[in-house]
């Protein structure tokens, strides 16, 4: 949200501006009169949401729109399940919404403070080498364009527009509406455990392809992964959920209060660190449980902090994780966050880090009070090796010319993006730099 003083902040404190003003538009015929408006003020005119990107990408200068009441099931296709949102409605908020209809969503994060729209416009994933990020659940959406008319992009409708807007980075306009392919409701049966570092990096692929839905993660400077193993199953099974006391001390006061004071420490003493990732290690979940899939899928995170996370082609995992290691460890880095790997399968849309190709993710991260350059571009050096492609709400440095070289559809993104927004209405900065000015 906006501060008093109408001053915006994204959540992770890299962004920060003072809009020319805010709106708070409760109606998609509101959201119309204000692009309108904004037109003939000759203002550019952007849409926030959680404001959990890290990048610029909803930086609005000129008209700040908050959706947070643009919220809400519109429509329910039962036969074909599928749910059309509001395009201010935040995803954990959709789990009681389509609970009465026996629904859910085929695969989430493991964030959900995102809108829908937003989520979408940024490449937003989970994991899983069967199922795709989330816009790839997108099967219809509308559009307020830059002449504040409906654009509606559906099967039946620009169908050949989906692949382009379903990643649209909020260039194309503002998100009023979204519709969601979804599955039946189905429960998670989840393993944590730790493993040998070198076990899980060396048998990559048969983890991954062993399991529904497989990440990990380690802490800089130890050699244990925190493996997660997520099987679908039927919403009738029986479910094993965390009972209160395991969701206190694990989650809550371990993984964010204890984490928020060692990393603050780590902050003002860097020497501490490798004690505390040691203790880490020792004190790593090793659980099973099973519960309701947005249960299962989103973890609750309260320690601020700044992430970078690229998409590789899967093959190359092992050996940037490698080359990753390796640079941290020869710098003498202490990093007291760990590095996240996860996975999706191949899609067609147009800006997708996934587009043409089975990727693996690898996100890395920093503390909000200490600086995240100098490993940041030096992660990155690693990635642009390997063909990495940036998460668009995530740090990175790419511009237009580098980005293009990544995405076949680039070029033809752009060129819709001149058709729809030809005064560049919806730009800001960011947009400059990652699709030409």
């Amino acid at each position: 949200m906006t501060a008093a003083n109408g001053v915006w902040r994204n959540w992770a404190r890299t962004e920060t501006v003072k809009p020319v003003r805010v709106e708070r538009p409760a109606s998609i015929g509101a959201v119309q009169r204000s692009v309108r408006a904004a037109a003939r003020s000759g203002l550019r005119v952007k849409a926030v949401g959680a404001g959990h990107s890290f990048t610029g990408i909803a930086v609005a200068t000129g008209v700040l729109l908050e959706l947070d009441e643009l919220s809400g099931i519109v429509a329910v296709d039962r036969e074909r399940m599928r749910v059309t949102l509001l395009g201010g409605t935040r995803l954990f908020e959709l789990p009681r919404l389509l609970k009465p209809h026996g629904l859910a969503m085929e695969n989430m994060g493991d964030i959900d403070r995102q809108s829908i729209s937003g989520a979408i416009s940024t490449g937003t994933h989970g994991t899983g080498r069967e199922f795709g990020g989330i816009s790839t659940q997108v099967v219809g959406l509308t559009l307020v364009a830059a002449d504040g008319e409906l654009l509606t992009i559906d099967e039946n409708q620009n169908a050949e527009l989906l692949p382009a807007a379903a990643v649209g980075l909020g260039a194309l306009g503002i998100i009023v509406e979204v519709t969601l392919q979804c599955v039946p409701a189905f429960v998670l049966e989840a393993v944590e455990r730790p493993l040998p570092l070198a076990e899980v990096i060396g048998d990559l692929d048969g983890h991954i392809g062993g399991a529904d839905h497989f990440e990990f993660y380690w802490f800089p400077g130890t050699r244990t992964a925190v493996t997660k193993t997520n099987t679908r199953a039927a919403a009738s099974v029986a479910r094993r959920p965390l009972t209160r006391r395991q969701v206190f001390v694990d989650d809550t006061f371990l993984a964010n209060g204890v984490y928020r004071v060692t990393c603050a420490a780590g902050a003002v003493v860097p020497a501490i660190v490798p004690s505390v990732n040691a203790l880490a290690e020792r004190l790593w979940s090793n659980r099973s449980f099973s519960d309701h899939s947005h249960k299962v899928f989103t973890t609750k995170r309260t320690v601020r902090f700044r992430e970078m996370e690229y998409a590789v082609p899967a093959a190359d995992v092992p050996v940037v994780l490698t080359e990753i290691d390796e640079l941290i460890e020869s710098r003498g880095w202490r990093i007291s966050f760990p590095i996240e790997v996860r996975n999706a399968r191949a899609d067609d849309l147009w800006l997708s880090t996934a587009s043409g190709r089975e990727s693996g993710y690898i996100a890395v991260h920093r503390y909000f009070r200490e600086s995240h350059t100098e490993y940041f571009e030096a992660v990155e050096e690693i990635m642009a090796r390997h063909a990495g492609r940036p998460h668009w709400g995530k740090l990175h440095t790419l511009d237009a010319a580098a980005l293009g070289a990544l995405y076949p559809r680039h070029a033809d993104f752009v060129a819709l993006r001149d058709r729809l927004d030809p005064a560049r209405m919806f730009s800001n900065a960011y947009l400059d730099r990652v699709l030409g000015a």
